[in-house]
């Protein structure tokens, strides 16, 4: 496929869906699943929520309006079944509740399936301890690399409070980070 509108095109042809759709999930299926675990924390929790997405993607398919691009469609739809997974379990606790933010500390240092350096570790609490939005916010534009205008359109929120969001985090994440620096 060329272009984004002709592989669209495919997604919705039921001669031609299964195949695009195969596509489709070894082109996105890594990106979401990060995008996804980033928000909920645990594999398992974000194995279940990527199947749940991609069902989701499978079925409406033919809703696709193309008013944003397909990723940022495909994110909305992973955004908002994470936040319906938290929401049913009662996980986001997270506007500044020290004792949870510290089980998520806990899970992730004993993650099995974390493999970053001491650095990696301070950034995650660092990023751990910031309200659920401002968390959100910084992980979509640093991690996913996605834009102010992209992430407005996954989460409903203005551009303007997501920037403030953002430039609050970072500034929170760097002293958290430079408290730990020893010269």
């Amino acid at each position: 496929m060329t272009n984004e509108t002709e592989f669209i095109n495919a997604l919705k042809d039921p001669r031609q869906k299964d195949k695009a759709f195969k596509l489709l999930l070894d082109k996105y299926q890594q990106r979401l699943y990060w995008h996804i675990r980033k928000l909920v924390l645990t594999h398992e929790d974000a194995d279940d929520v990527l199947q749940n997405t991609f069902l989701k993607i499978y079925k409406n398919l033919h809703n696709f309006k193309q008013n944003s691009s397909l990723l940022t469609w495909m994110y909305r739809i992973a955004y908002n079944e994470s936040m319906n997974l938290l929401s049913k379990n009662g996980k986001i606790l997270f506007s500044n509740n020290e004792e949870e933010s510290k089980k998520a500390i806990d899970k992730l240092e004993s993650d099995v399936y974390f493999e970053g350096t001491e650095i990696q570790l301070k950034l995650q609490k660092a990023i751990l301890k910031l309200p659920e939005k401002q968390r959100q916010v910084f992980q979509m534009k640093y991690f996913d690399e996605l834009k102010f205008n992209e992430i407005s359109e996954i989460t409903g929120i203005s551009e303007s409070t997501l920037k403030s969001s953002y430039y609050t985090a970072v500034k929170h994440i760097e002293e958290f980070v430079m408290s730990f620096q020893t010269f």
